[in-house]
C-alpha cells in the first residue's frame, strides 16, 4: 500500500475479529494455485458503505457463479463490513470482502474444499482529493475494450479465476471449454 493507504488493525476472517498480522491463508489453497476467489471493492463516506447490500447480493452472485455456497448471508455481510470499520475507527475507507477456496484437495476440481471468507478495510483518500466531485463532477473516458459474452466465461462474477468445477459438479471426468479458436 502507498502512504496514502494506511492499513487497519483488525480484519475479519472466517467468524472471527483478528490483527491484520494474524490473518492468515494455507500456501496450498486452492484460491491461491487455482483462482477459486471472489471479491469486491467497497468504499465508506463518512462512516456508510456505498452500496452494501447491493454489493454483498453481487458477491453472493459471484460465489454463485463459481459453484461456492457463502455461509453469510448479504445482511450478515454488511453487518460485519460495519463492525470491521467500527473496530478500526474508519469512517472514509475501502473495504475488500474476498471468498477463497480452502486447501482440502490440490486439484483442478474444487468441490471438496470448503468456502473461507475475509473482510478487511483500510483508510484510502479519494480517488479523486484534487476535484470537488459534489460540486463539478468527473470526466470519464471510455475504455477500448468491452465484456466478452455471458458465454465466454462468468463475465459478471468479481473472480479472481476460472473455477474448473463445471464438469466434475455431474459426475464427468472435466469440462472443456468451447473456443471457435480451437485447434482442428
Amino acid at each position: 500500500m502507498n502512504a496514502s493507504h494506511k492499513k487497519a488493525d483488525i480484519i475479519w476472517m472466517n467468524g472471527e475479529f483478528m490483527r491484520w498480522e494474524e490473518a492468515q491463508i494455507h500456501s496450498i489453497s486452492h484460491g491461491l494455485h487455482y483462482g477459486s476467489a471472489v471479491f469486491e471493492g467497497e468504499r465508506a463516506y463518512e462512516g456508510q458503505i456505498f452500496k452494501s447490500l447491493e454489493h454483498s447480493q453481487r458477491f453472493h452472485r459471484s460465489a454463485e457463479m463459481l459453484h461456492m455456497t457463502l455461509p453469510y448471508s448479504p445482511e450478515a455481510l454488511h453487518e460485519i463490513k460495519m463492525e470491521v470499520l467500527a473496530r478500526n475507527g474508519l469512517k472514509d475507507a475501502y473495504i475488500r470482502p474476498i471468498a477463497w477456496r480452502g486447501s482440502e484437495v490440490l486439484s483442478v476440481a474444487s468441490h471438496q474444499c470448503s468456502v473461507h471468507i475475509a473482510i478487511a478495510a483500510w483508510q484510502w483518500a479519494s480517488y479523486f482529493a484534487d476535484v470537488d466531485v459534489f460540486k463539478t463532477g468527473i470526466k470519464l473516458a471510455w475504455a477500448d475494450w468491452t465484456r466478452p459474452s455471458p458465454q465466454t466465461a462468468p463475465v459478471a462474477a468479481k473472480a479472481a479465476g476460472l473455477a474448473r468445477r463445471y464438469g466434475t459438479r455431474d459426475n464427468y471426468a472435466d469440462a472443456q471449454i468451447i473456443s471457435k479458436f480451437a485447434l482442428t
